[in-house]
């Protein structure tokens, strides 16, 4: 096996999106599952319409070829107790351990307006300030410990728009208060939009990055966004993100810092996008052959050496 495991992934988000129903709702999962591996991706995460049940969902896989990668967990130590947070998240994380998942992305959906929470504007998004952030980072450490004791999985936390985690100081601070057992997922998209400085943050930081989701933002779309203080709901279906290279952001921080050898794992593909406006197997498809060509990539019979 190479020294340093890189595989590219995709997110089931370019075929139905999680949580407007409408987007790609009528795209059935086979469908995803067999675009995702014609378009040459090797993994896959969890999307809505995927089985929770290990021996469902293992032989729709393998049918395919497609890894597991990981997937979301909607987690609320913001609002609940940790003895809370492990009954509620057992079930997804005995799902990921069974199927030879490694990471575990952790969304905090705590503090969030009450009522239809991403539809509400962006400059309502609640503030990490706003919470004891030494109490709330000694949650997540207990959890991470767990997750990694008892599954075998890395907690791999997802700062995000319109969650607590989201602009440079936060994820400095949210950082800054866990241990190192907490890993981060750097998003991109999320990172460009929010205003954070991509190369500081892999710069210092790193080490903690233990999963990577990788789309674009296009720059005319975010204005209009900023101008309007759209909703995140709004602004995906506006069109804020696409696939990566064919929006604003500069890659090249994240070329290199995958150049060094300081990350091994997945590189997920993730736009959410409505798929009547942007197919999904083209696009995707579009997508892998960019990212082969500008990110080093662990060749599939390197990974099963």
């Amino acid at each position: 096996m190479a020294l340093t495991t890189i595989k590219l992934g995709v997110s089931p988000l370019c075929w139905t999106n999680d949580v407007l129903e409408d987007l790609g709702g009528d795209i059935p999962l086979e469908t995803c599952l067999q675009q995702a591996a014609q378009a040459g991706y090797q993994g896959i995460e969890l999307g809505r319409k995927f089985p929770r049940d290990a021996d469902t969902l293992r032989p729709l896989l393998d049918g395919v070829g497609l890894q597991l990668a990981s997937g979301w967990y909607s987690g609320f130590l913001a609002d609940r107790s940790v003895e809370d947070e492990l009954e509620a998240v057992r079930d997804h994380a005995r799902l990921l351990q069974q199927l030879g998942a490694s990471v575990m992305v952790y969304g905090e959906c705590g503090q969030l307006p009450a009522e239809a929470p991403l539809d509400a504007p962006l400059s309502q998004s609640p503030a990490l300030g706003g919470i004891d952030i030494t109490r709330y980072a000694h949650k997540v450490n207990v959890l991470a410990d767990v997750l990694l004791r008892d599954y075998n999985l890395k907690l791999a936390y997802h700062h995000h728009l319109m969650m607590i985690v989201e602009h440079g100081d936060e994820l400095q601070a949210f950082l800054t208060h866990t241990h190192d057992n907490v890993g981060l997922v750097f998003d991109s998209g999320h990172a460009f939009a929010a205003g954070v400085d991509i190369a500081s943050v892999l710069e210092k930081w790193g080490h903690r990055i233990v999963h990577l989701h990788l789309k674009d933002v296009r720059s005319d779309v975010l204005a209009q966004v900023r101008a309007q203080d759209m909703s995140f709901n709004d602004a995906v279906r506006a069109g804020l993100f696409t696939v990566p290279g064919e929006g604003a952001i500069n890659f090249s921080p994240l070329i290199r810092f995958i150049e060094q050898g300081h990350y091994q794992g997945w590189l997920i593909v993730e736009a959410e996008q409505d798929p009547n406006r942007a197919p999904p197997l083209a696009t995707a498809t579009r997508a892998a052959g960019w990212m082969r060509e500008h990110f080093t990539l662990t060749q599939q019979s390197e990974v099963n050496a």
